[in-house]
């Protein structure tokens, strides 16, 4: 996403980029302050520590293949308190743009259906007035209290992290999604010879319609399997239905709908006047899930099990799928700012 210097700019000396205000200090503090818990816990699993795993519990069955995913939790984890540095320093201004934009969408991808899914899950929890994690025949996974601290972190940080970026963003890119999403289209008759606009138009409504189709297969997925469909889950699955897992499947239904709308609505610019920050803020965070979530589900189910299936081949090309399909809408919506940059 980089932009071509205007003749009105060309030459000029950037204005110095003001220091943090107290309202940003804060929030960069609470960014990093609620990763603390999440991270606290994998290191001492890491180490040895059994601090919120009860007995009988799966993680204690394979050490190494734990201790390497805590160790991975615990990198992207890290990472958001360097974006939170980032996203609130000077000097986050010259970063390039990938290198704050890629690692945001992989944020927010993965934030997104615990900020919504939890909150959720603990509302149908009050108001059916019963628990919503049975008792496992093997033992409980963790403990009801670990889900409550983490969760609660995840969706602290989430909030804080996002209102900076948020902020970040519109210093930066705001002028790429200023007014409607129909009011954001090009005519043949005021590009020049040399436009690339037709050819980045293009562009971005293939990837939009590839990323589309492919997204039908996840979102129809689990579509069914919040409506109580069996088809293509695993006995462990099928046994550990629960209402939590109805909602979180609901809530990745949802997201799956939301990225097609909202990147179709872009490349196509369909959506009469419907903000273009509200599109674009759609398509990025709907693509964020298909493509963050499903990629971080599709490593799970390809870690090393002990034979009993945990993931039939139906869902492992769900969650592929569904990667591949974020990374195309995602693509599509960075033409159309490269577009509009242009």
């Amino acid at each position: 996403m980089t932009l071509t210097p205007t003749a009105s700019t060309r030459g000029r000396t950037p204005a110095p980029v003001p220091p943090p205000g107290r309202g940003v200090r804060a929030l960069r503090a609470v960014a990093i302050v609620s990763c603390l818990p999440y991270i606290t816990l994998k290191i001492l699993w890491i180490a040895g520590s059994r601090i919120g795993i009860p007995d009988g519990s799966a993680l204690l069955d394979d050490r190494i293949a734990t201790a390497v995913a805590n160790g991975l939790s615990v990198v992207l984890d890290g990472a958001v308190v360097v974006l939170a540095l980032l996203l609130t320093q000077p000097w986050g201004r010259r970063v390039p743009a990938w290198l704050i934009a890629l690692p945001m969408w992989g944020a927010t991808g993965l934030l997104a259906p615990i900020m919504t899914g939890y909150p959720l899950q603990l509302a149908v929890t009050a108001l059916t007035g019963s628990g919503t994690r049975p008792p496992a025949a093997d033992g409980p996974f963790l403990h009801e209290w670990v889900f409550g601290v983490v969760y609660t972190g995840f969706i602290v940080q989430g909030l804080a992290l996002g209102t900076l970026f948020a902020r970040y963003a519109h210093r930066r890119w705001g002028h790429l999604w200023q007014g409607p999403v129909g009011g954001a289209a090009e005519t043949a008759g005021n590009r020049g010879p040399g436009d690339a606009s037709g050819g980045r138009a293009g562009t971005a409504r293939a990837t939009a319609v590839a990323g589309s189709l492919l997204a039908v297969l996840p979102g129809a997925a689990h579509l069914l399997w919040a409506s109580g469909s069996t088809t293509g889950l695993s006995a462990d699955r099928l046994a550990d239905r629960t209402r939590d897992f109805y909602v979180l499947e609901g809530v990745s239904a949802g997201f799956a709908v939301l990225a097609v709308a909202a990147t179709l609505m872009l490349a196509f610019r369909r959506g009469g006047r419907l903000p273009l920050k509200a599109a674009t803020a759609g398509a990025w965070v709907g693509s964020g899930v298909l493509g963050c979530w499903g990629g971080w589900l599709l490593l799970a189910s390809l870690m090393p099990d002990d034979g009993t299936r945990p993931h039939t081949s139906a869902m492992v090309l769900t969650y592929a799928v569904s990667m591949v399909a974020g990374f195309l809408l995602l693509s599509s919506v960075v033409s159309v700012l490269r577009r509009r940059a242009a």
